[in-house]
Order: structure tokens, then sequence, then C-alpha cells
């Protein structure tokens, strides 16, 4: 019987009856009460007035002597039938009591260590809700219901409860509809959650800890007042990690993908992925500051790459993720760089990489990417087995509270949704959390499913080193100034568990600190900016950048290899029964591939896909609706009408070739988005491409765009080939179905820093998309691609073309006579197609139409060749597009055409719709009348 028992019992005032019973009767006591009560006396626990002489016998004080008499106690009847605990079938009656606290013990939980956290009384957890009266402590339940515990009295039940679910770990997994997981992490709880860590595990927890603390404290003492984002309070991290990471490679993972914001960024790098503090410190230094202008970024969003060992010898390769302000914008591009990782180390049961993410209380809760990324999380084109979600939970976001932050109990009520078990551990139980983690990474492994650790602390300062925290959360701060920290508690307790001794502690930090002022002398004398590594290992040989020449790669596919992929793609299973509209369409793609008819923009693009394949390349497409394609041009994957069976038309080319994968995404933009970009990160030689439902959906994901994809090569030297095919075009579908916003993208344009592209053939998507990979130039490619011309008669291409051509980043007008051009019209999209049915429509040899098939990079050399070169009589030179004049391309190219055409006799004119708030008009109608307005301007203005 524990000390436990004995309190509880005392709390419920039952402890007094049944010690003046054992003196009376000491036979109708149960015998595993004796010691216990005999401990009591010894001890001289007073109950209720009573006190205990030296020999163990109750004395009752004078001022009580009158209350505690027999006649003032309750008649419970015969003692034997209600003061002698025995063994019953117990689980029917202590099964409520159990599935309360399993499933409602987390909310009484002493999870805060400010100690401000309120928690209500939840009557499902008082044992009188079930039936149990004072009296039942002592009764003896058997069995149990409990893992461990097969007998036991009430009293032992309820402190065991209390112990595991409702102390400084709070769990929350009866949302779980799986029976077996529910059982196994009820197991894994009540058997395994209260044994200690290991002397060893004890002793480096604590060295962790000291060396968050004495690195946050340096910085805040040698560089006052620079924004750092300190971790102070919330130290637990540092350990918390480590031991994720460890128990992670003990479960067989050898690489690990780390995400998190700022907030403790820096002591993660120099502690868990051991970049020395000398480089941190040289970045609070900040010499050469010339090197950095106009690109790179603050200190608190580097990433960093590393190979670690653990306590227990394994080795694991990290990576932290470069990350910007934006919070959880960086959890799908971790998620998809595991998903990377997984496929390139053949690791299909996702057991050999495993991502990590950090998360803040107020993001986790606040961020929408946080839903998506969850929501993929399951999927088949983007599981991971398992993320390991760590909140820094310190109850604050910024100034906001948690009352103005969400509209639930935890932060973390998003994450039932995937039916993951929720971990909330106050953060200065190191010991609880430690076997915690053990076993929600044991789980991790076992389910391959997500895990969630809640850990709740507390934000020593302000949201920056700058700011005041006290304007807005004076109670809060009151709180906090008393508080001693993390590592004070925690040596404290291994220093009376005889662990380590104080001596040991102040050593362990005075070495602390000599290491980091040798780290801050050999800083100050560096000269120049630490630089992390880039373009290693799977990057080597591939490279960013600018160039003052197109790199061009040989695109050509020779025609007999077309015909055999042709061949393959359009040859059904056996046993398979395709739409009959689908078996039309394979026999003319089988036309198609034999040259008997036009290439069409599908036909095109799956042999751009296959022949990729062929060469052993791996080719990944996902987005929304992707493997039919929105406008039912692709069919990469057809299902039998009979069976619901799905067949891969370019998974049969050859036995060595690249893997094909193509995945319908979620109706998700800034996810799968950020995910695509991820993997892209990872698979450098793999054509990776996302599709947009329509174009105009790609502002969904405007965050990865502007903070990863245009910029992280300027930010991180961090390259991508990821491609973006984003339908384009005006066709009379209304405002939200008609642009994919080309001038935004324009807009970010600069130091070569993506590409935009919108090919107007079949062979040039082909030429395209191939040479994005074959290339060793690795830039983002956004294409903006067609609608209307998927069918389009005249926009189609010989199957020659993929044979011996290749792409054209300005295609000329071989339908003009230069000698008789005056006026030329440069376009770029569709709206070519338009003007060449207007020219042949008037017979007009004087009008010369030349496309823009890639707008950016910028090649004037190119243009001019293909316009004031070519055209010796040329006198007008006008820029047309559909857009409206203040979107699409017109506003990039203007300035750049005119500085061409500078000290030359030409007419420079940008004929577009008018001015508009929208892209388009609802009226198909009015989108008649506008598109003929411009036409007649391009060919009849004066």
């Amino acid at each position: 019987m524990s000390r436990d028992v004995l309190e509880l019992a005392t709390s419920l005032g039952f402890l007094d009856e049944l010690y003046e019973r054992y003196q009376q009767q000491p036979s109708e006591i149960d015998a595993s009460w004796h010691d216990l009560l005999d401990t009591a006396g010894i001890n001289g626990h007073a109950t209720n007035g009573q006190t205990t002489t030296g020999n163990g016998h109750a004395a009752t004080s004078p001022a009580t002597a009158s209350a505690v008499t027999r006649s003032s106690l309750p008649s419970y009847g015969r003692p034997a039938e209600h003061m002698q605990p025995t063994a019953t079938q117990g689980m029917a009656s202590a099964w409520p009591l159990v599935n309360a606290f399993r499933s409602r013990g987390h909310f009484a939980a002493k999870l805060d260590p400010l100690g401000l956290l309120e928690t209500a009384p939840i009557d499902e957890l008082e044992p009188g809700t079930w039936g149990f009266s004072d009296r039942d402590l002592g009764r003896v339940i058997e069995p149990t219901g409990i893992h461990g515990m097969p007998r036991a009295t009430v009293g032992e039940i309820l402190v065991h409860l209390r112990r595991i679910y409702a102390d400084s770990v709070g769990l929350e997994f009866m949302h779980i509809s799986s029976a077996t997981r529910r059982s196994w992490l009820a197991e894994r709880m009540e058997t395994q959650l209260e044994r200690q860590p290991t002397v060893a595990e004890r002793t480096h927890i604590l060295q962790l800890l000291i060396n968050a603390e004495q690195f946050e404290r340096f910085c805040h003492t040698k560089y006052p007042g620079t924004k750092r984002f300190s971790l102070e309070g919330s130290e637990s991290l540092i350990p918390m990690l480590d031991l994720v990471l460890t128990q992670g490679a003990r479960f067989g993972a050898i690489e690990a993908v780390l995400g998190m914001a700022h907030r403790g960024r820096l002591t993660t790098i120099e502690s868990i992925l051991q970049r020395p503090a000398r480089d941190l410190f040289g970045h609070f230094e900040d010499v050469e500051p010339e090197k950095a202008m106009g690109g790179g970024d603050v200190k608190y969003h580097l990433g960093f790459s590393t190979d670690r060992n653990d306590p227990n010898g394994h080795a694991m390769h990290v990576s932290l993720a470069f990350n910007p302000s934006h919070l959880e914008a960086v959890d799908p591009v971790v998620v998809g760089r595991v998903r990377a990782k997984q496929i390139r180390h053949s690791d299909y049961e996702h057991r050999r990489v495993m991502g990590v993410l950090v998360h803040g209380d107020a993001a986790f809760a606040g961020q929408g990417l946080v839903a998506e990324t969850l929501q993929l999380s399951s999927l088949p084109g983007y599981r991971t087995g398992g993320t390991v979600h760590l909140i820094v939970n310190n109850q604050v976001g910024f100034t906001a509270s948690p009352a103005e932050q969400r509209s639930t109990p935890y932060c973390t009520d998003i994450a039932k949704m995937l039916e993951c078990p929720i971990w909330h551990v106050n953060g200065e139980d190191l010991d609880a959390l430690s076997r915690v983690i053990e076993i929600a990474c044991e789980y991790r492994a076992q389910f391959a499913s997500d895990v969630v650790i809640d850990m709740y602390c507390y934000r020593k300062y302000g949201h920056n080193e700058n700011d005041e925290p006290s304007f807005t959360q004076p109670l809060m701060y009151e709180r906090i100034k008393q508080k001693v920290s993390p590592v004070e508690l925690y040596s404290k307790r291994l220093v009376d568990d005889g662990v380590v001794t104080a001596e040991d502690v102040v050593a362990m930090t005075q070495q602390r600190v000599a290491q980091l002022e040798v780290e801050l002398e050999a800083a100050k004398a560096a000269k120049q900016r630490p630089v992390a590594p880039s373009m290693t290992a799977m990057w080597h040989g591939y490279r960013g950048g600018q160039t003052e020449q197109p790199v061009d790669a040989d695109t050509k596919v020779p025609r007999a290899l077309l015909e055999h992929i042709a061949g393959s793609m359009t040859e059904k299973p056996d046993d398979f029964t395709p739409h009959p509209k689908i078996e039309r369409l394979f026999a003319q793609r089988a036309q198609m591939g034999r040259g008997e008819r036009p290439l069409d923009w599908g036909m095109a693009e799956l042999l751009a896909y296959g022949s990729l394949l062929y060469q052993g390349i791996n080719v990944r497409l996902s987005g929304q609706d992707c493997s039919r394609g929105t406008f039912s041009h692709r069919h990469a994957i057809v299902t039998d009408i009979k069976t619901g069976r799905e067949h891969l038309v370019l998974g049969g080319l050859q036995p060595d070739q690249g893997q094909c994968r193509i995945y319908d995404s979620p109706l998700s933009e800034a996810g799968v988005l950020g995910f695509e970009f991820g993997y892209s990160l990872d698979y450098p030689d793999a054509l990776v491409m996302w599709e947009a439902q329509f174009g105009d959906f790609v502002n969904g994901a405007q965050v990865i765009i502007d903070q990863f994809i245009t910029s992280s090569e300027d930010k991180w030297k961090r390259l991508s080939g990821l491609v973006l095919l984003l339908p384009h075009g005006y066709e009379g579908q209304g405002p939200e179905h008609s642009s994919a916003r080309l001038e935004r993208f324009l807009e970010a344009c600069g130091e070569q820093n993506i590409q935009v592209a919108q090919p107007t053939t079949p062979a040039q998507m082909f030429h395209l998309l191939r040479e994005q990979v074959l290339r060793n130039m690795r830039k983002p490619l956004i294409i903006m691609t067609p609608k209307s011309l998927l069918r389009l008669p005249a926009a189609t291409s010989p199957l020659d073309e993929l044979a011996t051509g290749k792409f054209h980043r300005v295609l000329h007008d071989h339908d003009a006579d230069p000698e008789h051009v005056t006026r030329l019209l440069l376009c770029s999209g569709k709206i070519y197609y338009e003007l060449a049915d207007e020219r042949a429509r008037r017979s007009d040899p004087s009008v010369a139409i030349v496309r823009l098939e890639k707008l950016y990079p910028w090649w004037p050399q190119l243009v001019a060749a293909a316009t004031i070169d070519k055209y010796p009589k040329l006198q007008e030179l006008f820029w047309v597009q559909d857009e409206p004049c203040n979107m699409g391309a017109g506003n990039f190219v203007t300035p750049r055409v005119q500085r061409l055409i500078e000290g030359r006799k030409l007419r420079y004119e940008f004929i577009a719709r008018a001015e508009s708030a929208s892209p388009a008009t609802g009226s198909h109608k009015a989108h008649v009348l506008e598109q003929q307005q411009i036409l007649t301007q391009a060919f009849d203005a004066r």
C-alpha cells in the first residue's frame, strides 16, 4: 500500500474511520492495509483531530474528544460488509472509473508550469460518480481493467489512474476508432509512463538543458537587444528534440527532416544539429555586409544539415529546413522532403526517414496550412509514415491569450481529425516527457501515424528581445518573474535523487560557458561571413545562378523510340474494359504515335513523360484531378468501367524505366504545392510537377510561391526544379476561370530566379518539359498551360518535331515575308491563333505575328532576332494580349521592348482589354465583344 493511497484516503475523510476500526479489530481489516496504518501511527499522522502516541495507538486530542466518539460516526453496518476489502468481479465495477480517466483525465492534469491554467472539477473522475463511497477505498477489485495491475484496491486504482492520466501528463486517445490502437496506448501508458529514465539518460537530459540555457543567456549577455527569439522558459524543447531523434533512430530512422519557426531555432542549430557556435555568433557580428546586399536571410530563418550520433551509437542525418517568418508555411515542405527521401531510399514502409515539426500553440491552432498538411498524412501520394508534431505551448501568441486565439479547449484539437494520439505534458517534468516521447515514437513506428506532443511551458521574455510583454500579460509575467528556470528545477531533482551532485551541476555549467567563450573569440576573429555548405550530395553537378546565354539541352527523341512509347501507352491490359470514349482516344493516340495523325497536347505531354521514364528519370505529377486532367486531355490513368481497376498508361514502357507517380491531390493548393516544392528539394534528378485545377486557384498557395518558390535560391541558396502547370486563357468563363495571374509571376522575376513560359504548340510543351530535367540548371518553371488549345486543330504538331526539334524561346513567324512586313504583333499564348485567324481572314501580308514562348528569363537578343532584326521595313511593333492592360505580360514586356527599340523610328503600342479590377467579365457575349475589339485594334490601329 503506497503513501499516495494514504494521502488519498485522508483527503476523502476515510482514514479516520479505518484507523479506528483497525485499532479495535485489526483482523477485520485486509492485511494489505496493515503496514500503511502502522506507518501512519508510527509517523504521527493526524486524522481529524487524532494524534498517535509512540506505540502507534491513537490518542484523542482534548479539543476534539467530544467530537470523535463512536456515537458520532456514521453507522455503516457490520464491519465485514463494509470495511473488509474482498476480491470481487471488479472489471464491471471499476471499468467506468478507469474509462473516465482514460477519456477525461487530461482535463485534470497539472500541465501549466505557471499554475495559471484553471481546471474545473471533472465529476467523471470522482469515485462517487461511479458508486464508490469513501468506505470503498479498501475494497479489492480483481480484475481491475488496468494494464499491469490485475488486482488492487479502489484506492490504489484511483492513485494509479491519477498518476498516469491526470498528473503532469494528459493523453487524448479515446477519440481513436481503432480498439487495437487504444488498447496499445493504454497498455504503454499504464505500464511504462512511471518507469524512470536511467542515470545516464537523466544526466544527458540535464546536460542538454544546461547547454540550451547557457547558450541563450550567453547570447542575451553578449548581444543585448538583438533579435534571436529566445527559448528561455521553453528550454525543454532541446532535450525533447534530442529524445525524438534518438527514439526515431531506435526504430530504424537514418534520416530526419525538421521544421520549426524562429523561437529557439539558433539553440536548436547549435545544440541539436551541432553547428559550431562561432558560426552563429558570426551572424550576430554581421561581417562583410556587402556580400549580403540584396540577398540572404536573417539568422533565425536559416537551416542546416548534419550527421549526428546519438547516445546509443545510432547515426542519423538531420536536416533543418530553411523557413520564412510565415508560421507553419514550412510544414508541407518538410513532409514533401521526407517523402522524397523515402522514395530515394526505397523506404516504402516509411521507416528510414522521419519528419519532425515544431509548432507554436497559437500557430498550430490558427494557421490553415496545419490542417492542409495533416490532411496529407494518410493519402497514398503524400503519406510518410507519420510526422512527430511538437508543440512549444508557451500559452501566448505574441500578445494574444489562448482565449483570443482559438475556440477549442486545446491548441491541438485540429489534430483529432487524424485520430492520432495527443499528449499534453508539463514541460518542467523532464522524466515524464522522456517517457511520453518514447511511447509516441514507438506508436508512430508501430502504426505509421502522426503523433502530437503538446509541451506546456512559458516565454521568459516578450515575443522578441525588444518587446515588453507585461503591457498585455501583466499577471503572467509577474508569475514568470518569480519562476526558477527549468535547469534549476531539474538539477535539484537529480541532486535530491542522488543522480548528480550540486558540484557536478556547477562544473557542467562552467564548462559550457567556457566553451561558448572560446567560440565567441573565434567568431570575433573571423573576417568572413559564415557560409553553410550547399550543392552537396545529390545536388552535386547541378547549378543555379545567372547566365548570359540560355542553357539548353538536347531534348530530341528518336522517332522509333517515340513510336515504341506510343504503342506501349495505348495498349490496354488483358481483361480491361475502358470507357468507350477512352477506347476511341487510345485508337487516336495510336495513330498519332505512328505519325498518321498530328499530335495533340495530351499526347505530346505523355510522350515527354514517357521518354523521360524510358531514360530512367522519375516523373511525379500531382494536383486536383490531374490524372485525367481538368479538361479531360491527359488520361494518364484510366479506369475499367466494369471493375473500377486503374491502369497507369506509362507504367509498362520497359523493365528499367523510371518511376511514374501521378496522384490526384486533395482540394488544397498551399499544402500540396508546398509538399511538391519540398519534394523537389530532395529530388533534383526527377521531373516534379504540380498542376492547378484552374490557374486562377494558384493564389490559394501564394505564401508558398512568394516565400519559397521565387525566393529560396536568393535567400537560402536552395534550388528547385519544380514545374507549375497553370491552366490560363480568356475564353469567356468568367473572372475565376480565366487567369493564372501571369503578371504576378512576372512581377516576382529577378536575378533569373524562375522561368515563366506560355508554350503554344504540343511540340513546344514536349521539349520544354524535357529540357527542365535534362539540363543541369535548376530553376522553378511556371507554365501557363492552355485550355481551348488542347483540342484546337491548329494547335497540333507533327511527330517529327519531337524527333528533330528543340524548345524555342521565341517562335518566329514563318508565314510572313520579311520584305512585306511593316507591323509586327508580339504576343504570348493562345491569342496567337486568334490573331493568325484574323490575319488570314484579312489576307494582310503586312503583319507578322511573333510568339514569346518563354517570357522569363528575358533574352533581348532572341527577341531582337525575331523582331526588329528580321524585318527591315518594320514601322510598328505592338504588344497584344487578351488580359486587361493592368494584368498579363504587357507591363513586364513593354519597358523591355521599348529599351530594345530605343533609337529606332518604330511606333510601339500596347493592346489589351481595358483596365479592370477583376480578371474577366462574367458575360460570355461581353467577352466575345471585348475579344473582337482587341483583334480589330491590333490590325486597324493607326
